[in-house]
């Protein structure tokens, strides 16, 4: 019973050793104006954690509990909050495991190092360490700083033919008072779904509001070019957890096919996550997803 008690408490103290270190680093490395995030966050946070997991739970079986602990427990409490959300949430743990594990093992060979050179560790040396993880995580973000400036932006386009002339999918999509799309598998995990548009006025300057289930984005049309062409600007988006991503534009292209139409959705969005070539895929999987609803609730209005 000592031993199960004494490795519980390993765990805890790993854990909560682990969550205040990562949501120091996240409160720290991100930027204010964009919410930009790049690898300070998704790297050296978490490694920053898993190496402090290290001094305060020495053997690997409570490292390895301590490190999945502090890992939820940080998402949990950043979801609790409203600053991310459980789509995102998962997406980023693959980098974040990542990071904790580099961390535990370069924690581990520190140990065995020391523990040749100069013996056991006090606990003076041990606090020392542990307070110089924000110091570290601060001075990567003041390096990375300079790169993450500039949103990289993006265009996400899908295509669909649909049974039904240009004008008719024309009225469809200017606004409608439901969805019932087939749903993609990240809006089962929290992806916003599109639940009904509302546009005031027709043509240019006219305004549509598209509502989700957590949130909305408000639009102004700046190309109107009726059954053919309809543009619009991005004027606000107001989604939980999604500062970091921000979408510009929004464009509708109608072309006749025989007795049917082929319609072209582009979404222009701009995006501060960092690394691109990890979280492009899923920025673009996300986006066309959203496409992918709103094009099966259109299929199934001209099947009617």
């Amino acid at each position: 019973m000592h031993d199960w008690e004494n490795s519980l408490k390993g765990v805890l103290v790993g854990g909560l050793t682990g969550v205040a270190v990562g949501l120091t680093g996240f409160f720290v490395a991100e930027i204010p104006a964009t919410h930009a995030m790049g690898g300070v966050i998704f790297i050296l946070v978490p490694f920053a954690a898993g190496f402090a997991i290290t001094l305060v739970s020495r053997d690997m079986q409570t490292v390895s509990a301590a490190g999945i602990l502090a890992a939820i427990a940080s998402l949990a409490l950043l979801i609790a909050m409203h600053m991310e959300t459980p789509v995102c949430a998962l997406l980023a743990f693959p980098l974040l495991f990542v990071g904790i594990t580099l961390g535990v093992a370069l924690g581990f060979i520190f140990h065995s190092l020391r523990a040749k050179l100069t013996g056991k560790a006090g606990p003076t040396f041990t606090s020392l360490v542990l307070l110089s993880m924000p110091l570290l995580i601060l001075t990567g973000h003041r390096i990375e700083l300079s790169t993450l400036t500039h949103p990289r932006q993006e265009v996400v386009t899908s295509t669909i033919r649909l049974s039904a002339d240009p004008t008719h999918v024309w009225n469809d999509l200017r606004s409608f008072d439901s969805l019932q799309g087939k749903k993609p598998l990240l809006m089962y995990i929290g992806l916003p779904i599109p639940m009904r548009c509302a546009m005031q006025g027709t043509g240019l300057g006219a305004k549509r509001t598209c509502y989700f289930d957590h949130g909305s984005i408000e639009e102004t049309v700046i190309d109107w070019q009726p059954p053919h062409v309809m543009r619009l600007a991005i004027d606000r988006t107001n989604m939980p957890g999604r500062h970091w991503l921000g979408f510009e534009y929004a464009e509708y292209t109608l072309q006749q096919d025989g007795d049917g139409t082929i319609l072209t959705r582009n979404t222009t969005i701009i995006s501060n996550l960092y690394p691109a070539w990890y979280w492009r895929p899923f920025e673009r999987w996300g986006v066309s997803s959203e496409h992918n609803y709103i094009f099966s609730d259109l299929a199934r209005r001209t099947r009617r």
